[in-house]
């Protein structure tokens, strides 16, 4: 059996979570989704759709949707779930999990990778990050969980933009950027937003065909660099100097941040491997989401590796193409790394 989508939809409270979930079950977009819902309060799915109790509720939809409201594990919550389906009780093609505005959505990617139950069954698509445009700066100033949030975003939707003027869309854009470079960003003002932009991302699907996605890159490309560099907001270019940002920069200093590692030179396996191994082991608990495609010594195929926290998964991709530029592109996203660490060490392991 084909394993099935899982889309992981979070935002910092009064983002529009609830608003996106509410035109996905009443849509008619063709699939067939289970939505997994998992506190009652402020957030939770309006009353005409949702009956509230307190036992454990499934609810189909006229367009063929379910939603499912959680009070205990999620890991039960998904098996049940497939038990009524394989019992022919109800039928999805996809499941969308809401998380609480405080959430963490760290540990709940997590359970598709130690979860030997939920992995045989469900494959993690995507972490979608709704972004509340007129609150987002305040929140990520003040808010570790709104600033993990866009840390682990495969895609971060923008929310009640028509509140604030391009401007200051133009300053958020550049800071979740800085936060996270791999993602993309869309608008999704009142929930509208095509449902290709939600599901099917393939965000964690190591089977894909991977690339880093194109733009993340394009602030290095910009510049003569050497073999191997890093590029952030802290690098020592001059443009880029602290006290040489322009003001919308200059007021904000994330703890989650974002840095690349590049290099021609192949990697020599076996030093790469204790390495990644000895930074997981110290810094898995701060490093949010990694991914890169790796040159590797003697290999034809590119090597595509990523992770969350402590749990990192590596797969052979595609060949090296006969023009194609072979470089390692690596992207860390986490709260105060030790970038030098991390730069230094990877240096030595290339060959």
């Amino acid at each position: 059996m084909a394993l099935i989508p899982t889309t992981i939809l979070t935002g910092f409270l009064g983002s529009g979570k609830t608003t996106l979930l509410n035109r996905i079950l009443q849509e008619n977009h063709g699939h067939k989704i289970a939505i997994i819902e998992n506190e009652f309060g402020e957030e939770n799915i309006d009353n005409e759709i949702l009956v509230q109790d307190r036992n454990e509720q499934i609810i189909e939809m006229n367009n063929g949707c379910i939603c499912c409201t959680v009070r205990g594990d999620l890991i039960v919550a998904l098996s049940n779930l497939i038990q009524q389906k394989n019992e022919g009780k109800i039928d999805f093609d996809r499941v969308v999990i809401e998380t609480t505005g405080l959430a963490n959505p760290g540990p709940v990617a997590q359970t598709f990778f130690v979860d030997e139950e939920v992995g045989s069954y469900y494959m993690l698509d995507a972490v979608v990050t709704m972004v509340d445009a007129r609150h987002a700066m305040q929140q990520l100033d003040e808010h570790e969980e709104a600033q993990r949030q866009v840390g682990f975003a495969d895609k971060i939707l923008l929310s009640k933009t028509d509140l604030v003027d391009a401007e200051h869309i133009r300053s958020l854009r550049q800071r979740l950027s800085r936060m996270n470079p791999r993602t993309t960003v869309s608008v999704a003002d009142f929930g509208k937003v095509a449902i290709s932009e939600v599901l099917d991302l393939k965000g964690f699907n190591l089977n894909a065909k991977l690339e880093l996605d194109p733009e993340f890159l394009q602030a290095e490309e910009a510049h003569e660099h050497a073999d191997e560099h890093v590029h952030d907001e802290h690098c020592g270019h001059a443009q880029h100097q602290p006290d040489q940002h322009d003001h919308h920069h200059a007021h904000h200093s994330d703890d989650i941040a974002a840095f690349v590692f590049k290099s021609t030179r192949p990697f020599d396996t076996a030093k790469l491997d204790e390495f990644l191994g000895g930074l997981v082991n110290v810094f898995g608990p701060r490093m949010l989401r990694y991914k890169g495609v790796l040159l590797m010594d003697g290999a034809d195929r590119k090597v595509i590796f990523q992770g969350v926290h402590q749990i990192m998964g590596t797969d052979v991709g595609v060949k090296w193409g006969d023009d194609e530029l072979r470089e390692s592109k690596m992207v860390f996203i986490g709260k105060n790394l030790p970038k030098e660490v991390f730069i230094d060490g990877l240096k030595l392991c290339l060959v």
